[in-house]
């Protein structure tokens, strides 16, 4: 069979983040201060066995659409604005960046991802101390 025009996983993921204005674990707190709505898609046991990230809301990976598309009838009451900052974070920074280029192409023009994910954030806290 002759391959079409497929990408790669790392081909997709370099090409989402060509989308995104990524979020460091240091801007993240002034993210939340400017009103960003911070979405925590980690499964439940990276975050019993890692912690919870404060501030942010839990939203399982597979109904993330759902919970924030605005013209969702499924989606949670915050997510009324397609205009809001919304910054995914996942593990390590890879799931979310693809959920955050699906969230733009639902009108979430705003949407991002946290660099490096909960481990990133996780380092940079306990550098900060």
């Amino acid at each position: 069979m002759i391959r079409q025009s497929f990408r790669s996983i790392d081909e997709l993921l370099l090409a989402s983040r060509a989308n995104l204005d990524r979020v460091s674990a240091s801007e993240l707190g002034g993210e939340v201060a400017a009103g960003a709505l911070v979405v925590d898609t980690r499964p439940v046991d990276q975050r019993e066995r890692d912690g919870a990230l404060p501030g942010a809301i839990v939203i399982d990976r597979n109904v993330l659409e759902w919970r924030l598309d605005p013209s969702s009838s499924h989606r949670l009451p915050m997510a009324h604005d397609y205009d809001r900052r919304i910054v995914i974070v996942c593990n390590e920074g890879y799931s979310s960046s693809l959920a955050a280029e699906t969230l733009q192409q639902l009108g979430l023009s705003r949407a991002t991802d946290l660099i490096g994910g909960f481990q990133a954030w996780a380092a940079w806290r306990q550098e900060a101390g």
